[in-house]
């Protein structure tokens, strides 16, 4: 039991970015209700960890800590709610964790390539890639202003230095949007304001992405026309001829919604395939979540 403490609370990188004060102290007593069922001596270190959670107020902010196959952990600083400051992209989403865990196990569609992520919220899809695929150029875009500023501190948390000197700023033509690029390894990482609604085709010209993911987008009828003209849009900006690669990863929470986004595709003349699903679970998630990732041909 002292062994798990030390790998599971106690654990450096949990004791440096903790998770809610709630979550905690409902895994201590479970762990201490565990311990006491069994003739085990009492272990002092788990009531005083206890005690010490139990004088802590909760905070609206938590972190959360994922660790990828190579060793490596992504950290992400969430909103406690749900639903918050107006937005629902302060949190991770299974979606989001379902399509990294495809793309570690796929990383090949991703290495050396430039990669556009649509509604990143605050990161950990992006990350994950980041560090377990080797992309050449990985593009994290979303609108909220909230959503936006958490995406880059994340993003930070994660070792992903932002370079003054080396920082590129593209005005987006009549957007005045800002693009800020940042270097971690070998991989360029650029955070970008994209509003999918007014997006012109020369904005993504100059992203110039070979492959676009996005996570949990699919759950309004007004969002899905919107992203569904950017990928028509993107469909035709490449001087080769060649659209890039698009994957959409998805909880069917509403068949209908489901039913909706499909007719929509087929409505616009993008043809659509379910990818099977990856082998490996690497991330804790909801079993219940009924995901699917789509393959979209533009």
């Amino acid at each position: 039991v002292a062994d798990l403490l030390f790998q599971t609370i106690l654990h450096p990188l949990c004791v440096q970015y903790p998770a809610s004060v709630k979550y905690r102290r409902c895994f201590l007593m479970e762990l201490i209700k565990k311990h006491e069922a069994t003739a085990a001596e009492p272990l002092d270190e788990l009531y005083d960890t206890l005690a010490d959670i139990l004088n802590k107020e909760e905070s609206t902010h938590c972190y959360k800590n994922y660790l990828l196959p190579t060793g490596e952990s992504v950290t992400l600083s969430e909103d406690v709610a749900i639903v918050s400051r107006g937005t629902t992209g302060l949190v991770t989403w299974d979606a989001a964790l379902h399509l990294a865990e495809w793309a570690i196990e796929n990383s090949t569609v991703f290495s050396n390539r430039t990669i556009l992520e649509l509604g990143s919220g605050i990161g950990f899809t992006g990350i994950a890639i980041s560090k377990a695929c080797n992309p050449r150029a990985y593009i994290f875009s979303d609108y909220h202003p909230s959503v936006l500023k958490q995406l880059t501190e994340n993003i930070c948390l994660n070792g992903f230095v932002l370079e003054p000197e080396t920082t590129n700023h593209i005005e987006m033509q009549s957007q005045g949007q800002k693009v800020e690029v940042m270097n971690y390894q070998k991989t360029k990482l650029i955070v970008a304001e994209l509003d999918w609604g007014s997006v012109t085709e020369k904005q993504l010209v100059d992203l110039q992405p070979d492959v676009v993911i996005a996570a949990d987008v699919v759950y309004d009828p007004e969002i899905t026309l919107a992203l569904i003209g950017l990928l028509q849009k993107l469909s035709t900006w490449r001087a080769d001829g060649k659209p890039p690669e698009v994957y959409i990863a998805f909880t069917v929470r509403n068949p209908n919604t489901y039913h909706h986004f499909t007719a929509e595709l087929d409505k616009a003349g993008i043809g659509w395939q379910i990818i099977p699903a990856h082998r490996n679970s690497i991330f804790l998630c909801d079993l219940q979540s009924n995901i699917t990732i789509l393959q979209l041909l533009i």
